[in-house]
Order: structure tokens, then C-alpha cells, then sequence
């Protein structure tokens, strides 16, 4: 079945190129629904195990995720069960490239060259970037 709904507001989202940064709520609902797929707010309560938010707050964050053009929903009378429409890899690829750009210089080495003075990687898995590397070339 086609969803004039979805299709209308992804088409208007992806014209717009606009990403807009999520709250650290907004980006534990987000992990969830990438999980679930599609969920009703009572599902994504169940799924918060710290700090569960009260069922009106909890919408209201979903609510502000679908303005923001993250999510959509398929509405079953009075409720609706939503879906996420950016992907998860699509999030990640944008912040963690801004993350980049504003922390490291841009700059892949400084990235990597962080993480090993922080001790967060180890030689063997620089060796298997390194072959990563090799053998994309």
C-alpha cells in the first residue's frame, strides 16, 4: 500500500538536506526505534530502562522527532505507531562527520591519532585499518 504521507514528507526531508542535531533523549528514542523498526509510544517505554520519562513526555519527544523529519507514523485511529525514516547510518555518517570536522581539523589521522593516545585502539586493529586501506585502493 502506498503511503502518500511518508512519501511526501521523506521526498520534502531529503530536498531540504537538513539534519537537524538530536537531544541525548531524542537520540536514546531514535536507538530504539532503529531497533524496533516500528513501535508505539508504550513500546518505546518499555524498552527505557533509566530515567523512564512519563508517557505524555515520551510523546512528546517522538512528536518533536517527526517534526524534525525523523520519524513518521501509521495512525490507528487515535494512535499512532512510528517508524524511523533516517536511517541509522545516515545519522551516523552526518554527525560523526561533523564531529570530525569540528574536533579533529577534519582530519582522519588526528581521529585515529587520538584514540591511539587515548589507548582507545590497538595496534592490531590500526594493522587491520591499514590492510582495510590497501585493499580499497
Amino acid at each position: 500500500m502506498y503511503n502518500y504521507n511518508f512519501s511526501y514528507k521523506f521526498e520534502q526531508h531529503i530536498k531540504s538536506h537538513h539534519m537537524e542535531k538530536l537531544t541525548n533523549k531524542e537520540e536514546e528514542v531514535m536507538q530504539i526505534l532503529w531497533k524496533l523498526e516500528k513501535a508505539f509510544v508504550k513500546d518505546v517505554l518499555g524498552e527505557i530502562k533509566n530515567d523512564q520519562p512519563h508517557y505524555n513526555t515520551l510523546s512528546t519527544i517522538i512528536r518533536n522527532l517527526e517534526d524534525k523529519g525523523y520519524v513518521d507514523y501509521t495512525a490507528f485511529g487515535k494512535t499512532h505507531q512510528y517508524f524511523p525514516i533516517i536511517t541509522k547510518e545516515a545519522y551516523r555518517k552526518r554527525f560523526f562527520n561533523t564531529a570530525i570536522d569540528n574536533y579533529f581539523n577534519s582530519s582522519y589521522k588526528n581521529v585515529v591519532s587520538f584514540f591511539a593516545k587515548e589507548e582507545k585502539i590497538s595496534v592490531a586493529d590500526l594493522k587491520e585499518i591499514i590492510k582495510l586501506i590497501e585493499n580499497k585502493s
